[in-house]
């Protein structure tokens, strides 16, 4: 056994997980090394828990990694888990997620509010960037949140689009796959807690050009109808299917499936929206049948074999249709 190497913290891809482990970099985990998972996988390889258990202690932020994962990390290390997600309690690590313990998911629409009320944060940049990234407009729907985000961008100067232009810009690292990018948002975000560093950033801005332009050719195909649902599929290597998931069904108000079948060589990504379903049912079917999934209430993301993905999404379309 190599010796040990201190701190990781390991982190989601998008902005709330890049704000997450920003927070934490700054008020709690100093000096620590902050990584992010491949890109699209929700889950752990046998090769990068061997890499993981090398530290000492690992912290991990908006990342519902598999049960089983987290019991190996442990047995190994101290872990301490910082979510929002569905999850169940997590014994033998320091598990701070209020959704897991019982409070509702609509008190808890990001990470960075978990942290800022864990850690008696002030409502920052970085807190309010997590909520706007995982629910955007749906952020209406709990008017406390929305106002408070809306009070933040006036009381900062802030344009009425400069939070959603700034998630774009953070999460473009991850939509055009480069992760060295996510893993460098962090620290620099860590250090500057303004707006123009992200506003500003070069780099982001051309990843979102070339995000832009893929995401506009693929919604220039309508999804198919499924009765009262939509279905499209993607063949593509940028991780589009969330925002693609998320257009479609926000825009059209209906529940919507996306399948891609190119961005992993044995595996396909799926992606679900619903307005009347609550998809933990699914979440669960989806791992006791031996996927990677995860989610919240109103979204399913899995991980399924090419061999079996028309299977599922056909009971997936079932259980919407109900």
């Amino acid at each position: 056994m190599p010796p040990r190497r201190g701190g990781l913290l390991i982190h989601h891809w998008d902005t709330d997980g890049v704000c997450s482990a920003a927070l934490l970099l700054r008020h709690k985990y100093q000096g620590y090394t902050n990584w992010t998972p491949t890109l699209g996988a929700f889950y752990l390889s046998p090769d990068q828990i061997k890499w993981i258990q090398q530290f000492d202690e690992i912290v991990i932020a908006d990342m519902a990694l598999p049960r089983e994962n987290v019991d190996e990390l442990a047995r190994m290390c101290d872990v301490t888990v910082y979510d929002h997600h569905h999850q169940e309690p997590i014994e033998g690590v320091m598990h701070i997620n209020p959704v897991a313990h019982g409070s509702e998911q609509y008190e808890y629409p990001s990470c960075t509010w978990v942290l800022k009320e864990h850690l008696s944060l002030p409502t920052s940049l970085h807190v309010v960037l997590g909520l706007v990234g995982d629910r955007e407009d749906k952020l209406k729907e709990t008017p406390a949140f929305w106002e408070l985000t809306q009070s933040f961008a006036v009381e900062n100067e802030l344009p009425p689009e400069a939070l959603h232009e700034m998630v774009q810009l953070i999460d473009s690292c991850y939509k055009i796959g480069d992760r060295e990018a996510v893993t460098a948002a962090p620290r620099l975000l860590a250090e500057k807690d303004d707006a123009a560093t992200i506003l500003e950033h070069r780099g982001w801005r051309r990843n979102r050009d070339v995000f832009d332009e893929e995401l506009r050719k693929i919604l220039e195909t309508p999804p198919l109808e499924r009765g009262s649902l939509l279905y499209l599929e993607l063949d593509t290597k940028l991780s589009v299917i969330s925002t693609v998931t998320r257009k479609i069904a926000w825009g059209t108000g209906r529940d919507t499936v996306v399948v891609n079948r190119g961005f992993f060589d044995e595996d396909d990504q799926l992606y679900c929206r619903s307005g009347s379903r609550d998809m933990q049912p699914m979440i669960d079917r989806a791992r006791s049948l031996g996927y990677y999934a995860g989610g919240k209430r109103d979204v399913l993301g899995a991980i399924l074999p090419k061999g079996e993905t028309d299977s599922f999404v056909d009971e997936l379309m079932v259980f919407l249709k109900k």
